[in-house]
């Protein structure tokens, strides 16, 4: 009992040494997916996801530094030790726990299709059997497309990013693309590029792939951090900095 006692003291100041030296947190995130990360026409990262980083490193009163990558190689740069944690609309899936860890919830974000405007598809398999669908790589998209689609001769078309699958589905490359509603909607169809498309059919709903939520990817050995980031998101949220963030991006209750 002694020994158990005095392992968890150890334990315990190990801990607070840890949390008490941290000065940086990184960020990794791919500007791809405006309007959670971006980039302004001065190069500086912009987005919902990079305001509400910046507000957690200024709880915890630490330095926010920024990393770009691209989002298929989020996790495996996250283990490498390339940044600290990833902030980038990354949703909390079965398939990706097994790997990561991840803070508590950050807001909700339904996936929908985009298609062009006066085509009948919808976002089922039978409607969109031998059609091409857009997904960005890595994603709980391509996870979506690849178990619901594929396997009933839908053609799911990968791209390194968002920005991509938008500009072939532009050009006629693609029939439709999959991705988070709400980027969609201020990325894309309200800009002059999105014009002549619209989204089909309503959101999609499946826990396993789509995930429950986006939250911040952790290495799993990192508890003192994941422990932080909880309690700087429930400060957040608690004095109205959350809110503040959110009604400059959007007209809706992004957390709920």
């Amino acid at each position: 009992m002694k020994k158990l006692a005095l392992s968890v003291a150890i334990a315990l100041v190990s801990t607070g040494a840890l949390a008490k030296d941290l000065t940086t947190i990184r960020f990794g995130t791919d500007p791809t997916y405006a309007p959670f990360e971006s980039k302004a026409p001065d190069g500086k990262l912009v987005g919902f996801d990079i305001d509400l980083g910046n507000a957690i490193c200024a709880k915890l009163k630490v330095k926010c530094v920024w990393v770009e990558n691209a989002f298929d190689g989020m996790i495996p740069a996250l283990k490498s030790k390339k940044f600290d944690g990833v902030l980038s609309s990354m949703n909390v899936t079965e398939k990706r726990e097994k790997e990561i860890a991840f803070s508590d919830k950050l807001y909700n974000a339904p996936s929908r299709l985009v298609i062009k405007k006066g085509v009948n598809l919808l976002p089922t398999a039978a409607s969109l059997k031998g059609k091409r669908v857009g997904v960005a790589q890595g994603t709980i998209h391509e996870y979506y497309a690849r178990a619901h689609w594929e396997p009933y001769g839908v053609a799911v078309v990968t791209y390194p990013n968002q920005d991509q699958v938008y500009l072939d589905l532009q050009s006629g490359r693609l029939d439709a693309s999959l991705q988070h509603a709400v980027e969609a909607d201020v990325g894309f169809l309200k800009t002059a590029n999105g014009h002549d498309f619209t989204f089909s059919g309503p959101a999609l709903n499946d826990p396993k792939t789509l995930g429950t939520g986006s939250a911040i990817g952790l290495r799993k050995e990192d508890n003192d951090l994941r422990q932080a980031i909880d309690k700087a998101i429930e400060e957040i949220i608690k004095d109205g900095t959350y809110k503040k963030i959110e009604q400059k991006y959007f007209s809706m209750d992004m957390y709920n």
